[in-house]
């Protein structure tokens, strides 16, 4: 790889590093290509990009960014997931392919600026998806209303029934 190359690839990466909600490194030493077009396939439709790395090339890119916090992983032959929108989603696609291969090995990540560890990230992935949760406070928040609801509207009710029971009793 020339010169230039490497300077355009730093730059690019250096740009997609500094924008990223999450990022997580991991090693694929003995991954085959068949298991590695698998896993960016469906990091892909999470829209997440999966890539190899060199490490002198993200130790390069990485600096003015959070992303220095990672230097102490980039030793071995690195891959790494950069999400821009969901972040649970992405994790839980790598966890999951990481359980069932071996040669996946999760090392650690950034969530939009903080380190996480390789437990924090199974942590992580352990979390309901977006659409979940806010399918969740949606059902708080509308059962907040229901309830307001039922409570005023039992006092009318409570008068209908007395008025009801006024008029059978005079019946």
């Amino acid at each position: 790889m020339d010169r230039n190359t490497k300077e355009q690839i730093v730059g690019e990466l250096h740009e997609k590093i500094k924008d990223v909600k999450l990022a997580i490194l991991a090693s694929y030493m003995g991954l085959n290509v068949e298991k590695m077009t698998t896993l960016r396939n469906a990091l892909r439709k999470n829209k997440t990009e999966f890539r190899v790395v060199k490490n002198t090339l993200l130790r390069i890119a990485s600096v003015d960014t959070d992303f220095h916090k990672l230097e102490e992983y980039f030793k071995t032959p690195l891959t790494i997931a950069l999400s821009y929108d969901d972040v649970v989603e992405p994790t839980k696609v790598l966890v999951d392919f990481a359980k069932k291969n071996a040669e996946l090995e999760i090392k650690a990540g950034i969530l939009e600026g903080k380190l996480l560890s390789k437990e924090q990230i199974i942590i992580l992935a352990e979390l309901p998806g977006r659409e979940v949760l806010l399918g969740r406070l949606l059902s708080v928040l509308v059962g907040v209303q229901r309830a307001l609801v039922s409570v005023l509207s039992g006092v009318p009710r409570s008068l209908v029934c007395v008025l009801d029971a006024c008029r059978a009793k005079k019946q």
